[in-house]
């Protein structure tokens, strides 16, 4: 702490020496504005051009930062009238070399980030600008796309809606806009198709992620999943749905908020407990039973709960309890059209298309009795920190980084750098006022809107879910106070309400405000109110016509609100996350207005209730408050930033834990995914199968050597059996004495007999169509195991939890057996595919081609003439006639490399592994 001091003393803080190390930079900037202000424009893209050039040549794009920097800021000059700011400068010098930019709301990110993505697209690789919704994405993609077509670039939009063509021309543009859970999802589809030219993204070159704490951070702990159905197993969701009620939560202890302990020898009564923290339920002993005997009743089961067949009933159980006790309507989920619909707990909107895992969210259609949806099976999967982590540079750019910084630097490796308002920040953060229960709380807090709404100065509300909403919206109602609500029902008019949220006289109620990317301006939105009053057949004149005259009357209500205080910020309680808060506050103030901000607590509030906030409110009970009296307290503010900073770490812990697992995860389908490119892309697939044949022949020759020395008979039909099933070729009595007297040799004649048996099917069928059948047969295997291996995976992540009771290591545990499974997986499709290739005839004009030691086989399929293949593994399939697969390691085929070393030898490199899984591999 002492040595900090004295750095900061002598050397400033970290963010000034930040700063500091820009401005000669920013200075190069601004010398070369007058020459970009010189030039004509025809000559902006010219300049583009010759950049391209010079980096193609080998010169590094901080060589053209000076110039590049002054002709995207002039572009905006011209093109939208908005010359972006020194400090806007040195933001986007920030998010090119790879760091996170803090900056304030209401000071240009968008427009700062020009520059950065315009340097950034001279590669030729494509920059990508990541927002949190299809609407910021479109929007800011228009918005912006008239400065980049200015300086010769191209710019595209990936939304939800774009077919497969549309999204491949979106990613080749130069800079393209796209949501953070779009890119994603793409991601996993190209990798789950099976001809190359359906792909539509590129290399990961360099991403601007907007709003990236929303993103990398409050996302980070739910994965990207595409799904597939699975057994239906709707109808048992409703049979236990209507059992439910039949069981209890245990007792707790009088007076508190704790269960007993059975350990103390305290009385448990009830079946089940809960954890509101992280949303678990536990049954007891007797709740077991009781499960059962209410199965047994109902002839649902027969036999005990614990016997195999019957044991899924408490996954069952364990769902409809969450369902029932932790997951709450118009909190969790809204029910519109006949569907559960979850509501993002960061920004209050709903999240389309998105269900809850592992049947929560059939438990939840049958509490609320509505159709259930078939459960899915998980085909594709990647975390936002693994798929972000691709990129060769990440950049991001928030109004709320700092307070995060350590997990941003731990897990990505990315700084934060804070810049400087472009003017001073005017606004008033208040003291938090803390009532004793809710009704103190929202009476309260209606009486502040109230004498604000008289006043006529605007306010926003931020609420921090839709029931909270919907309740102080009533009793506004009640008060007579006109108002608007925001949140995940009636988002379509989000636009309309944030236009005018800072006008005279405005309420606004919303739920989240979480990277809204609207700025709240005082006054009004004088632009929103031209284009109402013009509609949309006005022409440009009478467009500008009507916007001058509205922009003149929206200058005296912004100087009106100006006196009124500017807009004032009214939370109605305090966030898990501090960031969250910040997020709200920073809506007051934009720009160098004034504002002032309020946080209205309660103890009965969630974040209170959960650390520490009974004791307190017993503790204030005692000593005697007076009902509807706030408190106020230095040490109760404190309480509430420990409390917020400890369910920060929380989450912090979960997020890394959650890492720490995909990683594995991520591993394998990064070998995976590769290897999958690389079949589709291989036009000599034969090399892989004699590669395969080449190792397991040398496997049962090694095996039948060892063996027969104490069982020869046994060993024979053993190697028999293996060359016949495998690759169905018998093999004959003078190869099998050849192999004791000269095993290489025997190899050799071997191996020549399988490649010529390749050449023959190759001349029959043709190289081309051969390969085309080997590369399918490959995918399908591919698609199929890696589903089962997605599905082995997650059970074993549930599995090695309990190994901690044995003082082993579950991570460990996961890693080492994680991998032996994926290996094993590995080699089961290289034998499967050989074996089919082998085992596969050939028939010519319904005549078959048997060769000398083959067997005549009809493998998964056939050629009914030269050429040509009847089954539908054969046949190359269309759009989506591969089932839908997720990922595919480096080289699905491991060639040995290193002669007369045995696949399951340790490798001579000295790693420990064996030979196949390292340098064989």
């Amino acid at each position: 702490m002492l040595t900090d001091s004295i750095i900061r003393f002598f050397f400033g803080s970290q963010h000034e020496r930040d700063i500091k190390a820009l401005l000669p930079v920013l200075h190069k900037v601004n010398e070369k504005e007058t020459w970009a202000m010189s030039l004509p424009t025809e000559e902006f893209p010219k300049k583009t051009a010759e950049f391209k050039k010079r980096y193609a040549g080998g010169e590094s794009l901080d060589a053209f930062i000076p110039e590049a920097f002054a002709l995207a800021r002039e572009a905006a000059r011209r093109i939208l009238g908005e010359r972006p700011y020194d400090v806007q400068i040195l933001g986007s010098l920030v998010l090119h070399s790879g760091r996170i930019v803090e900056m304030k709301t209401g000071e240009g990110k968008t427009l700062m980030s020009v520059a950065a993505a315009y340097l950034n697209s001279l590669t030729g690789k494509g920059v990508h600008i990541v927002t949190v919704n299809d609407y910021l994405a479109e929007r800011d993609a228009d918005w912006m796309r008239p400065v980049y077509t200015y300086l010769g670039q191209t710019v595209g939009s990936i939304l939800s809606n774009m077919d497969n063509e549309a999204r491949r021309l979106a990613y080749n543009c130069d800079i393209t806009y796209g949501t953070n859970n779009e890119l994603g999802f793409d991601y996993l589809r190209d990798n789950m198709k099976w001809d190359m030219s359906e792909r539509t993204q590129r290399e990961f070159s360099f991403a601007v992620v907007d709003e990236i704490d929303s993103i990398l951070i409050d996302e980070a702990r739910t994965p990207l999943i595409i799904s597939g159905s699975a057994e239906d197993d709707t109808a048992r969701f409703s049979e236990v749905d209507k059992l439910i009620g039949q069981l209890k939560e245990v007792e707790k202890k009088p007076g508190t908020n704790d269960y007993p302990d059975e350990t103390k020898g305290e009385s448990v009564v009830g079946d089940y407990k809960l954890d509101e923290k992280s949303r678990r339920v536990s049954f007891t002993g007797d709740g077991m039973l009781h499960i059962e005997e209410i199965l047994q009743k109902r002839s649902l089961i027969s036999g005990s709960l614990f016997e195999e067949e019957n044991f899924e009933f408490i996954h069952y159980f364990t769902q409809a309890v969450r369902a029932h006790e932790l997951y709450h309507i118009d909190v969790d989920y809204v029910v519109k059209e006949g569907a559960v619909q979850i509501v993002d707990e960061f920004t209050g909107r709903i999240l389309d298309g998105r269900r809850y895992s592992d049947g929560l969210h059939q438990a939840i259609e049958a509490k609320e009795h509505i159709r259930i949806a078939q459960r899915n099976r998980t085909m594709a999967t990647i975390t936002f920190q693994n798929f972000f982590r691709m990129y060769d540079k990440l950049s991001g750019m928030t109004g709320t980084a700092d307070t995060e910084a350590v997990e941003f630097n731990k897990i990505y490796g990315m700084e934060v750098v804070v810049i400087p308002t472009n003017l001073p920040v005017a606004r008033k953060d208040e003291d938090d006022v803390v009532y004793l229960n809710e009704k103190e709380k929202w009476n309260a807090l209606c009486n502040e809107i109230s004498d604000a709404y008289t006043r006529g100065q605007p306010v926003l509300v931020g609420t921090v879910s839709i029931e909270k909403s919907e309740h102080i919206s009533k009793l506004l109602t009640k008060k007579g106070v006109r108002h608007e609500v925001l949140n995940a029902k009636n988002h379509a008019r989000e636009a309309l309400i944030i236009a005018e949220a800072g006008a005279k006289g405005s309420i606004t109620i919303a739920t989240n405000m979480a990277g809204r990317g609207t700025d709240i301006k005082l006054g009004g939105n004088p632009e929103f109110r031209a284009r109402k009053r013009a509609g949309t057949n006005a022409t440009p004149e009478q467009y500008a016509a009507i916007y001058e005259e509205e922009f003149g009357k929206w200058k005296k209500d912004e100087q009106e609100v100006i006196n009124l205080g500017g807009l004032y910020v009214i939370g109605t309680e305090r966030h898990e996350s501090r960031r969250i808060d910040n997020q709200l506050r920073g809506r007051s103030g934009r720009q160098g207005n004034p504002g002032r901000s309020r946080f209205f607590i309660s103890l009965d509030d969630d974040l209170m209730r959960l650390f520490g906030g009974e004791n307190l409110k017993r503790m204030m009970s005692r000593i005697g408050m007076e009902p509807g009296e706030p408190i106020f307290h230095p040490w109760l503010n404190k309480s509430i930033e420990k409390a917020q900073k400890k369910v920060e770490e929380r989450n912090f812990e979960i997020r890394k834990h959650l890492l720490e697992y995909d990683d594995v995860l991520n591993e394998q389908r990064t070998f995976i995914y590769k290897q999958r490119n690389d079949i589709l892309a291989d036009e000599n697939l034969i090399g892989r199968i004699l590669a395969t044949a080449e190792e397991y022949i040398d496997e049962y020759i090694g095996e039948f050597t060892a063996a027969s020395r104490k069982n020869r008979d046994a060993s024979t039909a053993d190697l028999k059996d293996h060359f016949y099933s495998k690759f169905g070729y018998t093999i004959t009595e003078e190869e099998i004495a050849g192999i004791t007297k000269n095993a290489g040799d025997t190899k050799a004649n071997l191996l020549k007999k399988f490649r010529e048996d390749l050449e023959q099917k190759e001349s029959l069928a043709g190289k081309e169509n051969l390969n085309t059948f080997i590369k399918y047969q490959y995918l399908q295997a591919i698609d199929k195991k890696w589903l089962d291996h997605l599905e082995n995976l997650e059970s074993l992540r549930e599995a090695v939890y309990l190994r901690s009771y044995g003082q082993k290591n579950p991570l460990t545990e996961y890693k080492l057996e994680g991998f032996d499974i994926f290996y094993q997986m590995l080699d089961e499709i290289r034998l499967e595919i050989a074996s089919r290739v082998f085992l596969v005839k050939i028939k010519v004009d319904g005549a078959s081609a048997p060769r000398r030691g083959y067997r005549t086989v009809s493998g998964n399929a056939q050629h009914n003439a030269i050429g040509s293949f009847s089954s539908a593994a054969a046949a190359a399939p269309g759009k989506n006639s591969g089932p839908m697969s997720a990922s595919t390691p480096e080289n699905a085929q491991v060639v040995r490399t290193m002669p007369k070393v045995g696949r399951n030898d340790p490798c001579p490199c000295g790693s420990g592994k064996k030979y196949k899984f390292c340098h064989g591999a």
